[in-house]
């Protein structure tokens, strides 16, 4: 595996043989030519705006030279490239609207903005010439030993030579020394410009491309497009129930009125017969079509609430079911599906596969998050590894940043809690200890 970062490769020992040497040489080099040319334009900009100033000609100039840190920050980001091959992004916010306005607006109110300045106003006044320095110590001197016997050879004439312009070499053997000095300490300088570049690289990226910084944008920016998605979602499965329960379920029981009154007028014969049946299809069709209604989005969840969904589902359970609901009142739409969701799956599952006897769903609000627990008697032995709709669940609590956490030994019993972050959207406080129908009848 190669290494992506100067660091990593000086833990290597190919290091000296590999392009990383250079490759740090280059970032420092890069870098005195770039804080020159940043030093130059900044006094000049500086000087220029303070002396037109007083014409408010310079005002202008001053702005721009409060804003020099965006682009010297992304000119920074791209040379870290030489040393860093993890990517590197800006911590800037989009602007609200659209126009230069706006624009800096959002820049000249950011902290990334002004961390940038400051980083240019060290890189232009500090970094440089320390780069200078140890550029010049550990690659252009070495390599000014090397060439010793070139020199000797060339401008001395085969008879003296200077060795960094301090001493003077007169015979070949001294001067082949030299070289292998210099040899030795250009080895040595390659791991200096290597920490150097390291350092330099590292606190390129602490204020020009924090990570930290970086991360918390990014995961808030998706929380909030993820929100959108599932209100969307939600949305967009209300409207497809409004469809559905005033449009085609209004059809279907017009056509089972005008079957069962076709029925009524209709002599017993084979023509009868097949009113007959055509009215028992059309009755299964408008059940099935509610229950897929109630599917998607029951009606008593959307105008009752959380409280009174699970109710209903506990009194169409099959097993005995026990509800203890108290909420401090509405939550948001899709904290509810989502809860009323995980609770039909899981009472589906109480009657399908666990044997149980009794089940119970408890619902509260603290803390800041709705906590909903569904537990049976059953034989145990649940595992979200193997379906029984759990990874389905686990996802759609998921997308809602909440937690799904299942206990079911062999034997049992068998709890699904579930936690879903969320607000309420006020009310007073609302709840009762329910039985399921069942329970009720038993």
């Amino acid at each position: 595996m190669h290494p992506r970062t100067l660091w990593q490769a000086m833990s290597r020992p190919a290091f000296l043989l590999s392009p990383w040497p250079w490759r740090a040489a280059a970032y420092l080099l890069t870098g005195v030519v770039a804080g020159v040319a940043l030093l130059v334009a900044l006094v000049a900009l500086v000087v220029a705006g303070g002396v037109l100033a007083v014409v408010l000609v310079g005002l202008p100039l001053l702005a721009v030279t409060a804003l020099a840190g965006l682009p010297v920050g992304a000119l920074e980001r791209r040379r870290l490239r030489l040393v860093d091959g993890e990517a590197a992004w800006g911590a800037h916010a989009e602007p609200a609207a659209p126009g230069l306005r706006s624009w800096l607006g959002t820049r000249l109110r950011e902290q990334a903005t002004w961390r940038e300045l400051g980083h240019a106003l060290l890189w232009a006044c500090l970094l440089w010439p320390a780069e200078a320095l140890v550029v010049t110590g550990a690659l252009l001197l070495p390599l000014s030993m090397v060439a010793t016997p070139l020199l000797m050879a060339t401008v001395g004439g085969g008879r003296e030579a200077k060795v960094l312009k301090q001493w003077m070499v007169t015979d070949w053997p001294t001067a082949f020394a030299a070289a292998v000095l210099g040899v030795l300490l250009l080895a040595a300088g390659a791991y200096v410009l290597g920490v150097a570049a390291g350092a330099r690289a590292a606190l390129t990226r602490l204020l020009v491309a924090p990570p930290e910084r970086e991360l918390g944008a990014r995961v808030v920016e998706l929380t909030r497009s993820r929100v959108r998605l599932v209100d969307a979602f939600e949305a967009e499965r209300r409207r497809i129930e409004r469809d559905l329960h005033d449009g085609a379920q209004q059809r279907l029981v017009a056509l089972t009125m005008t079957l069962g009154l076709a029925r009524l007028d209709t002599p017993p014969g084979p023509l009868a017969d097949q009113l007959t049946k055509a009215h028992e299809e059309a009755g299964a069709a408008l059940a099935a079509l509610r229950e897929l209604i109630q599917g998607i989005h029951p009606k008593v969840l959307a105008d009752y609430g959380l409280e009174a969904a699970v109710a209903d589902a506990a009194d169409r359970s099959p097993v005995p079911v026990e509800v203890d609901v108290v909420l401090p009142g509405r939550l948001p739409e899709s904290v509810e599906a989502a809860a009323y969701f995980v609770v039909c799956e899981a009472l589906a599952n109480v009657a399908r596969h666990s044997g149980a006897e009794r089940a119970w769903v408890v619902a509260r609000h603290e803390r800041g998050r709705l906590r909903v627990e569904v537990r049976d008697d059953g034989c145990g032995g649940a595992d979200r590894a193997r379906g029984s709709g759990l990874t389905g669940l686990a996802d759609r609590v998921s997308v809602l940043d909440g937690r799904l956490a299942l206990s079911s030994p062999p034997g049992g019993p068998t709890v699904l809690r579930v936690e879903l972050p969320c607000r309420p959207m006020g009310g007073e406080p609302m709840g009762e200890t329910r039985t399921g129908r069942a329970d009720r009848c038993a």
